[in-house]
């Protein structure tokens, strides 16, 4: 049943292959040879049952299969994540339980294993050999109630590596043919605005389309207009396709600052391999300086040198005093508000950052109020009085339906928090682009839903956003906080040459001056 668990919810009621084994090792005369079979047999059996319990995990909290060939890239962050939420010593725990559990049920098959055949005749073992091979040939029926469990557990694998290798190579390829693309354009239609690009964690199309969340942030987006309206502000609105679902945003944010679809651990690697220039390359040569803001970095993060960066902030380098709240190393409005004061009132120059804003990221507790003081907030250590507040995550995490609630109160939150940084300061001279990095797991989401994310522009200039309602490669951009809910979004890699054809001039046509800004 173990090995069955990928193909849910429709699961056969019989293991065929398990039981073309039992009849073999039925007749299987006993003796040194019979126990290293049952051994190896009991090992891959162990090995296979962790990629069908992997595949359901996976399903559900990012939305595609189980791929070894790329589960290996990212086993040290999934780590990471079990640490931030369960702490060090839970988390080895943890590891070392699913450990002894498979070393065990490996052990445990290979024992039934080498003792079949015990006491049975010679005539009853051939006819279980008889009945699975029988069974095996019936599991290739449609709908059949017998299924290859191990056998095409272990093919898709092998088919999924194969694939990936393919793509991935082509993924290489591409980048090598395609030179256009790899141009920096200066993006002189921005020359004097600060552009700031703002991901909000798990902020996809579902959070208005589902009629679970759609009370909640239909309710903030309509209340977000209108005080945006109020501070003399605009803003339009339209949806993008993110690359990934559930996790590994950074292949999100590398999708649209590149202008390449990126969807896989391993194009992600290829591609900071390659020196392909994206969008801070073009800020950068505009005359910006790029700074990137990414409070949930906690460790060593030698891929953001390679995005050519001036400046990294991580959550070591961000003077928060206040507490951790689980995953979420420090609140939105600290990063805002830091951001802000270490960053903004200091810029000399067009500003270019990148925010990964994570307070809606799982486990989506505690949910913080937002405080109306902004100038009490300092070093974040008003932030101590919700230290322990609330459940823990293995609480909350018992019952789906709490957890949907507060993902919804938490994206309200991040969104609640996003405008009124905005109505205090975005000016003629701001591009804010807030949009998700990705939607929400399965869990939350249910299967097969769309991928795209929301993106809201806000600029107090509405000539700076015209371009995005009045466009042939963007579709979908309206005025508003809300988005259309039938239209699906174009990719994310679109955002890159779409900023380019609006705001760019090729390289020739401007000069540099000595400070390090445009002319024309």
């Amino acid at each position: 049943m173990a090995l069955l668990l990928p193909r849910y919810p429709w699961i056969p009621w019989i293991a065929a292959d398990a039981l073309l084994l039992t009849g073999l090792f039925a007749v299987w005369p006993g003796g040194r040879s019979k126990q290293i079979l049952a051994g190896a047999i009991g090992a891959l059996y162990a090995i296979l049952a962790f990629f069908a319990l992997s595949d359901v995990l996976v399903r559900q909290s990012i939305g595609r299969p189980f791929n070894l060939y790329l589960e290996l890239g990212v086993a040290g962050s999934v780590f990471d994540l079990m640490e931030s939420n369960l702490g060090l010593g839970l988390s080895l725990l943890v590891v070392l339980m699913l450990t002894v559990f498979f070393v065990g049920l490996g052990s445990y098959v290979a024992r039934l294993l080498s003792r079949l055949g015990a006491g049975m005749s010679g005539k009853a073992g051939g006819l279980l050999a008889v009945v699975g091979t029988i069974t095996v040939a019936a599991s290739w029926l449609p709908q059949s109630i017998a299924g290859l469990s191990a056998s095409r557990l272990a093919a898709t694998q092998i088919q999924l590596a194969a694939d990936t290798h393919q793509s991935t190579l082509a993924f290489r390829q591409r980048l090598e043919d395609n030179p256009g693309a790899a141009q920096i354009t200066p993006l002189s239609g921005l020359a004097k605005t600060d552009v700031i690009l703002g991901f909000i964690e798990s902020y996809g199309i579902s959070a208005v389309t589902d009629p679970r969340y759609q009370p909640v942030i239909g309710a903030r987006l309509d209340q977000m207009g209108q005080k945006l309206n109020e501070a003399g502000l605009h803003i339009v609105t339209g949806r993008l396709r993110s690359p990934v679902q559930g996790g590994q945003s950074w292949l999100a944010h590398t999708t649209l600052l590149s202008g390449q679809w990126i969807n896989t651990q391993l194009d992600y690697e290829i591609f900071l391999a390659s020196d392909f220039p994206t969008l801070i390359d073009d800020l950068d040569t505009t005359g910006h300086d790029t700074v990137a803001v990414m409070p949930a970095i906690t460790e060593a993060w030698p891929e953001g040198q390679a995005f050519g960066y001036n400046r990294i902030y991580e959550s070591s380098t961000m003077d928060y005093r206040g507490p951790a709240l689980n995953w979420v190393t420090m609140p939105d409005q600290y990063t805002w508000s830091w951001f802000q004061r270490q960053i903004r009132d200091r810029a000399t120059t067009p500003l270019f950052a990148e925010l990964a804003l994570i307070s809606s990221h799982a486990p989506w507790v505690p949910v913080l109020p937002v405080l109306e003081d902004w100038d009490s907030i300092g070093d974040g250590e008003t932030f101590n009085q919700w230290k322990n507040s609330g459940e823990t995550p293995a609480s909350l995490w018992r019952d789906p339906e709490r957890v949907r609630e507060h993902y919804a109160l938490a994206l309200d939150y991040a969104l609640n928090v996003a405008a009124e940084y905005a109505t205090r300061h975005v000016d003629n001279q701001t591009l804010l682009i807030l949009l998700g990095d990705h939607q929400a797991a399965p869990l939350i989401t249910g299967e097969d839903s769309s991928r795209d994310v929301i993106v809201h522009i806000i600029s107090a200039d509405p000539e700076l956003l015209t371009p995005f309602v009045a466009n042939d490669r963007l579709s979908g951009f309206s005025w508003g906080a809300q988005p259309w809910k039938n239209q699906k979004g174009p990719s994310m890699a679109q955002f890159r040459p779409f900023l380019q054809q609006h705001f760019g001039a090729p390289l020739d046509a401007i000069e540099i001056s000595d400070t390090g800004g445009i002319e024309k």
